[in-house]
């Protein structure tokens, strides 16, 4: 429980006069929110540096907040002491990080970030509840004033993409349907998203205009990932089903069935898609584990049940990271022989984004951050401050 709010003229004891209740309302509010704020996505910021320096967090408060992963480091290696206790077990206080910059992204959650690159600088590109997406100037975006992300000033985007609402009977509108994830293709100039109507979008970064619109799943998208060496895109539905889509014509040119034989219904979402750096293998994370495809035959290559939902997933080299709904990191071989667990500090995660390095950021529930080297062992782990 938060330690009691007092009046600010002092007094203490048990004097109900001296009582703030707003100050107490509100120390517990800010409480319960810390404790269920998720991060949703986070990525690496570019940088010649061959060690990783900053790293990005899209939180369910619509925050895009910028961290110092070496200052990370450093004050969480000050951090040893306990606090808590969770079944008579000493729990440890995590760092709650200072933001190197943050921003008011979305009204609603922030489901996703990517970086764009077009005429030698970089975009920070972010999608969410609201059915936007919106890009800021890199350089800003990290200069951006911390004290005024805080009190809700948000930095203006350059691009703001907006979903269709869809007309109903008597005219009336739909609902804008939510962005769950986005991709990037910059040979083509494209962003695409995945949303909650069931269609995928295409739009064009220099007119900001939607250019193409991708139909045949029978209900909302939780990812999209772009094959670029094909111009196509691969997206991922809970109606189980992950579709392959050419770009030049937006027809379904391949229906993948992850858990086709699954017996269990409930399970047949498609929560995550990601291909290899050759771009000749998909792996598909569902509610029951994981799948991987070769792209060239179509063909499943391993199909493993996992304890937990698979919420996010990424390729490095010929092995497969997962994460989910338990507090563990899994390391897949390509042909589905697991290499190594690690637990991570988010009960549940869903992000996991790798560095160049080979070390691997996770976030998910409780607004938590687990910085894990190359090796295996946790660089720090860190709780986002969120918007006030």
């Amino acid at each position: 429980m938060p330690e009691m709010a007092r009046c600010p003229e002092g007094g203490g004891g048990g004097d109900a006069r001296n009582w703030d209740e707003e100050g107490y309302r509100k120390s517990i509010l800010r409480e319960r929110e810390l404790h269920y704020r998720t991060v949703f996505r986070t990525a690496f910021a570019p940088s010649l540096n061959p060690t990783p320096e900053t790293l990005i967090v899209a939180s369910s408060d619509g925050s895009l907040a910028s961290y110092s992963i070496s200052a990370c480091i450093s004050s969480a290696a000050q951090l040893v002491h306990f606090n808590r206790k969770i079944d008579e077990k000493p729990v440890p206080d995590y760092l709650l990080a200072e933001p190197l910059s943050m921003i008011q992204g979305h009204k609603g959650p922030a489901y996703d970030l990517k970086f764009y690159h077009v005429g030698g600088e970089y975009l920070l590109l972010s999608c969410g509840d609201d059915g936007r997406i919106r890009g800021w100037k890199w350089t800003e975006a990290l200069n951006s004033d911390v004290s005024m992300g805080v009190q809700g000033n948000d930095l203006k985007p350059l691009l703001d993409l907006v979903n269709p609402q869809h007309e109903g009977p008597w005219g009336a509108l739909s609902p804008i349907p939510e962005n769950n994830a986005i991709a990037v293709n910059e040979q083509e100039g494209s962003i695409y998203s995945a949303a909650g109507d069931a269609c995928a979008y295409c739009w064009d970064v220099e007119t900001r205009k939607r250019k193409m619109v991708f139909r045949g799943h029978s209900d909302y998208l939780h990812c999209i990932t772009a094959r670029k060496s094909s111009n196509q895109i691969i997206t991922g539905s809970e109606d189980g089903t992950a579709r392959i889509w050419d770009c030049r014509s937006g027809s379904c040119t391949q229906v993948i069935y992850p858990e086709k034989n699954h017996k269990l219904k409930d399970c047949s979402w498609v929560s995550s898609v990601a291909i290899d750096s050759s771009e000749s293998w998909l792996a598909c994370g569902t509610g029951s584990g994981l799948s991987v495809w070769s792209l060239l035959s179509c063909e499943c290559i391993f199909s493993s049940d996992c304890c937990a939902p698979v919420q996010d997933l990424q390729f490095q080299d010929n092995q497969v990271l997962t994460v989910g709904s338990e507090p563990v990191l899994t390391r897949f071989g390509i042909y589905g022989v697991v290499l190594s667990q690690i637990k991570c500090a988010p009960q549940s995660a869903f992000s996991i984004s790798l560095h160049p390095s080979g070390v691997v950021a996770v976030g998910g529930y409780g607004g938590l951050v687990d910085v894990i080297s190359e090796f295996g062992s946790h660089l720090c782990t860190f709780c986002c401050q969120g918007m006030d």
